[in-house]
């Protein structure tokens, strides 16, 4: 799994011109990819990263904070640009193995508590925010 997690202090997700999916104040959007091979050791490091990065304001985490996260699935994450000029989708797992996954991620992010908004699983989506720092940061589990 692979997660592009940037502070914000807003961010919405919309789908056919309808918000899906936001916060309303300060916390966390993650852009969420999903490898071919990913499990359940893959999603309970990345839910604890998560939960636990001391990147907010003051090095608080969204646990200390109470700050929302908006979850974005994104299999572009895994685009291999190394060779040609069109990218490569060969390492992201295709929906069937993504969806649970990333779901789980999201239910293990509100099983600790925290306020977890999302977009639309293998939709067309257009993701607004604003970053804060700007601050972001690419975790790998």
């Amino acid at each position: 799994m692979r997660a592009v997690i940037q502070r914000a202090t807003r961010g919405f997700v919309r789908v056919d011109d309808e918000i899906v999916g936001a916060i309303d104040r300060p916390g966390l959007v993650v852009l969420l990819g999903v490898a071919k091979g990913d499990g359940a050791e893959q999603v309970k490091t990345l839910v604890r990263k998560i939960a636990e990065l001391r990147i907010l304001n003051d090095e608080e985490s969204v646990l200390d904070t109470g700050a929302p996260v908006l979850m974005i699935s994104q299999f572009t994450l895994y685009g291999d640009t190394r060779k040609g000029r069109r990218p490569s989708w060969s390492h992201a797992a295709a929906g069937p193995e993504a969806e649970p996954l990333f779901n789980a991620v999201v239910e293990g992010l509100r099983d600790r508590g925290i306020e977890v908004a999302t977009g639309r699983f293998g939709a067309m989506m257009q993701v607004e925010l604003v970053n804060d720092g700007p601050f972001t940061v690419l975790v790998e589990a």
